[in-house]
């Protein structure tokens, strides 16, 4: 899993870039990828509105909505087995339902 940067951290080293700093330079002073720091001045451009891309709240947002995705769908599918179960099992509820009564 990659290593998490605080968001002050990255603004930190995003004003040292702007000033003039060597990207390179600043990864091997800070003990960073370089590739990280080029990263996140795109990521930076894209919030901005100067380049195409997926902004940050949009893409924590998509992040968000694909893992309560993926939990509706494990609890999606415990129901069916669930509910299989019953009915190979001919558990029926009880009193019935209204439409099984005579």
């Amino acid at each position: 899993m990659p290593r998490q940067y605080s968001s002050q951290f990255r603004e930190r080293v995003l004003a040292l870039v702007h000033d003039g700093r060597d990207a390179g330079e600043l990864a091997a002073e800070l003990g960073i990828a370089s590739a990280t720091i080029y990263r996140w001045r795109r990521q930076e451009r894209i919030d901005a509105g100067e380049i195409p891309g997926i902004d940050s709240t949009l893409a924590a947002e998509l992040t968000d909505a694909r893992r309560r995705i993926r939990e509706l769908e494990e609890e999606l599918s415990a129901t069916r087995l669930a509910a299989s179960m019953l009915k190979d099992e001919g558990i029926r509820p009880k009193d019935g339902s209204r439409s099984s009564r005579p």
